[in-house]
């Protein structure tokens, strides 16, 4: 009885101190006044503003659920173990056992301290340089990205996506939801390069292609990323595009430039010029926010220009010939399984990555 108990003790302890360190009783009073809101017929009256009071209880949710059952399933084994029945030892050193595993795998979200971590995110793809090889590749990981975030329960939004002409995309950019989604994706902000033998290559050559996601937090309170309207250069003109209904007869694509970082968001697709103007609002304020935390700028008006995510910034080497590994160049955490890999099996890199940055900033 008395290892048991001593191992509920330390359990108990634990869990304490993590639920200060992830504010997890601030998180339940925020989730509480959203689910207030969210009650209140007349916030359905702005239905857009009511999907993002939606996906901010949501993401609240997912960070705290996990935590409080935890936490009542060790207070239920505390009072199985106070009952003192010996009949139960067995099952209860199981039952121990298998929170003690909840808890170290629960533990990671410990490790997202980030001001946004918590965010949504925006993950934007680029295809580099390469011709075809890079755009095919482009898409190689935006296929990754979507299956890894369908194994880990993230939800993915397609928000722009162009097609290349003969294979693959030039780029994409995805809204993806879910817990600590920002603080999980960060570690995947840079350049991506795979060398391969090219499928579009009549000789069949050894090929080298580039492409560069971008990951930022989805900042949706406008008063998290102020943005001063003279700073803001907004153009409006005709959607490109494979036809439809809307597209190529209406001025609905919007492009907005921060001046003073000569920073560019285009949109354009199907929905209205409104919409496309708030989506590249949402999309300017991340990528704002994400410079900040780059540069260590303690306001956008220390912004410098142009130095945003760069094609110099190489973090992963994908190798499938003449032999087959994905290294990591900061953390150099390696899995020579490239398929699992490409499939979405990119846990282990985040979790590197996660370790790596923590061990720097303490």
């Amino acid at each position: 009885m008395q290892p048991l108990r001593q191992r509920l003790t330390v359990l108990s302890d634990e869990l304490d101190a993590a639920f200060e360190r992830l504010n997890i009783e601030a998180k339940e009073t925020e989730l509480a006044g959203l689910d207030v809101r969210l009650a209140d017929p007349d916030l359905w009256r702005d239905p857009t503003h009511a999907e993002q009071v939606t996906k901010q209880a949501a993401s609240l949710r997912g960070q705290i659920e996990p935590w409080r059952l935890l936490v009542t399933q060790v207070a239920d084994s505390v009072e199985l173990l106070e009952l003192g029945d010996e009949t139960m030892i067995a099952e209860l050193t199981e039952q121990i056992g298998h929170l003690e595993t909840e808890y170290e795998r629960l533990k990671k979200d410990l490790l997202f301290q980030g001001e946004y971590d918590d965010h949504a995110a925006i993950l934007k793809l680029s295809a580099g340089a390469g011709g075809t090889d890079a755009q095919d590749w482009t898409e190689m990981l935006e296929r990754m990205y979507v299956r890894w975030a369908e194994k880990t329960g993230m939800k993915t939004e397609l928000i722009e996506r162009s097609a290349a002409e003969e294979a693959g995309i030039k780029s994409a950019t995805y809204g993806v939801s879910g817990p600590f989604a920002y603080g999980r994706l960060r570690s995947e902000h840079g350049v991506h390069r795979l060398v391969r033998l090219s499928p579009f290559n009549s000789d069949n050559l050894r090929q080298t292609s580039f492409a560069l996601v971008e990951v930022m937090p989805e900042i949706d309170a406008p008063d998290e990323v102020e943005l001063d309207d003279k700073d803001l250069k907004i153009d409006v003109y005709r959607a490109g595009g494979h036809g439809g209904q809307s597209v190529n007869t209406t001025d609905s694509a919007v492009r907005v430039t921060h001046l003073p970082t000569n920073t560019v968001v285009a949109i354009q697709n199907e929905r209205s010029q409104l919409q496309n103007k708030e989506t590249a609002l949402k999309i300017l304020r991340s990528k704002l926010a994400q410079m900040q935390m780059e540069q260590h700028a303690e306001t956008l008006t220390d912004l410098r220009a142009g130095e945003s995510a760069s094609w110099g910034n190489q973090i992963r080497n994908y190798v499938l010939h003449p032999y087959t590994m994905v290294k990591d160049t900061r953390t150099k955490h390696e899995d020579r399984d490239t398929q699992g890999v490409l499939d979405g099996k990119i846990d282990g890199f985040i979790d590197a990555y996660l370790e790596h940055s923590s061990q720097i900033e303490n």
